[in-house]
């Protein structure tokens, strides 16, 4: 049995779970909607405030799905009970960032400045607090969404190992090398 499909995921108070025809999971909360399609061999069901997931077979194929679908709609509730928030910091020299709407200007020492266009699911605050690194902070319901344009705004500018500038997860731990004067 999966350890992890196995799991009964707990069912918060005002959040509701409903499956639609097509097998599609729909997960409402205080903070939005959520939806999600399952495969017809899974089922999904709610039994006493908890969700369960369930498999027909041992096949490798329902054993793999039966995980996945399972912290799918676990992620689902959370997001829409919780939230997700990720935190980037802006390592260099001259580095901005400026959060207007849906727009997040970024001045990553390139000769232009970037303009990123976000999701409307997901909201973006900059902050910059003298002889400190600017902090972007991205919150969303959707974990995979805010995952997804953390990791692009982390492609614009890799933090590079030397002098460890870029654009970096706030708390991540980056592998310094030493460069050309340890040789000698």
């Amino acid at each position: 049995m999966s350890r992890i499909g196995k799991l009964p995921i707990s069912l918060p108070t005002g959040v509701q779970l409903t499956v639609g025809n097509d097998n599609e999971v729909t997960v409402k909360g205080p903070k939005g909607e959520l939806k999600t399609p399952v495969d017809r061999d899974i089922t999904v069901r709610t039994e006493d405030g908890s969700i369960l997931v369930e498999r027909p077979t041992e096949q490798k194929r329902h054993k793999a799905m039966h995980g996945l679908y399972r912290s799918l709609i676990s992620n689902m509730v959370t997001g829409v009970s919780n939230g997700y928030t990720e935190q980037l910091e802006l390592v260099g020299v001259g580095f901005k960032a400026t959060a207007t709407g849906s727009m997040l200007e970024l001045a990553l020492g390139y000769s232009h400045n970037i303009f990123l266009a976000l999701p409307k699911e997901v909201t973006a605050t900059a902050v910059t607090e003298k002889g400190k690194n600017p902090i972007i902070t991205l919150t969303s319901i959707d974990k995979q969404l805010i995952g997804q344009v953390a990791a692009k705004i982390r492609s614009l500018r890799k933090v590079e190992p030397y002098k460890g500038k870029g654009v970096r997860f706030v708390g991540e731990q980056i592998r310094r090398k030493a460069g050309k004067t340890a040789s000698k």
